[in-house]
């Protein structure tokens, strides 16, 4: 006899599309400030955008570029029938540049103080995939 639906399972993970533009412009050597402007919705393009501010002491910088592109990260998930909850596989490859741009909001975050934000991302990140890499 089944009594429903099993609680422990959750909503399925959300898969996002190929980003081609900005795969392709990466991969023909483009630089990513050429590339955010030729695709400003990519999360993948804030993602490098944001590690390479970041790279460079740039902090409050790496922190706004990574904020645009997890909003835009945001968009897309729920285009693609995230319902603000669920996994988020980094092992999905089209994941990742949303994914980036969570981890570079919390590092930064935290590199400002913005403490309650950073442990907020922290239990998000671990929520999408427990799994994802440090960087």
């Amino acid at each position: 006899m089944s009594i429903g639906k099993d609680l422990l399972d959750g909503p399925p993970p959300t898969l996002l599309p190929v980003d081609t533009a900005a795969a392709a412009a990466f991969a023909s050597g483009a630089d990513a400030e050429q590339v955010v402007r030729d695709n400003p919705t990519s999360s993948l393009a804030w993602a490098v955008l944001s590690d390479q501010a970041w790279a460079d002491g740039r902090v409050v910088e790496s922190y706004a570029f990574a904020r645009v592109g997890y909003h835009r990260g945001l968009d897309s998930l729920r285009r693609n029938g995230w319902k603000g909850h669920g996994p988020v596989p980094w092992s999905h490859e089209p994941n990742q540049g949303f994914l980036r741009c969570l981890r570079s909001l919390q590092r930064a975050a935290a590199a400002i103080n913005e403490i309650e934000e950073a442990e907020r991302i922290t239990a998000f990140l671990d929520d999408c995939d427990p799994l994802i890499p440090a960087s």
